[in-house]
């Protein structure tokens, strides 16, 4: 009798402790919405020309993450070093690559945002 009341204590426990973890999920769920919505209202007036080649890297490197995130993938580790050694390398550029360098980013930038407005 004593081990049956432990087994209910042990299984309402566990339900009581699953209900608070999905409305923690849930909760969580509703503020990263509302959090993204301001976001996207942020950048929607943000002009891909006037951004920085570092910032043009960064906004790539962050809307790559989220969407292998989207997917289920883990960051790659590969990916992340690469983008930053080529955060490095737009640096250390003349005026007249670091601005190629930023057009082809914009156009990076421009395409990938083209294809999610669709």
């Amino acid at each position: 009798m004593a081990y049956e009341r432990e087994q209910d204590r042990l299984f309402l426990a566990e339900q009581t402790q699953g209900q608070a973890q999905r409305e923690i999920a849930r909760r969580h769920a509703k503020l990263a919405q509302a959090v993204q919505s301001k976001a996207v209202a942020r950048l929607q007036p943000l002009d891909p020309r006037e951004l920085s080649p570092s910032e043009l890297l960064r906004y790539i490197q962050v809307a790559a993450e989220i969407e292998r995130r989207a997917v289920g993938e883990a960051p790659s580790a590969a990916v992340t070093a690469e983008a930053q050694e080529q955060g490095a390398d737009v640096a250390a550029l003349a005026d007249e690559e670091r601005r190629a360098r930023m057009d082809q980013l914009r156009r990076e930038l421009e395409r990938r945002l083209a294809e999610g407005a669709q």
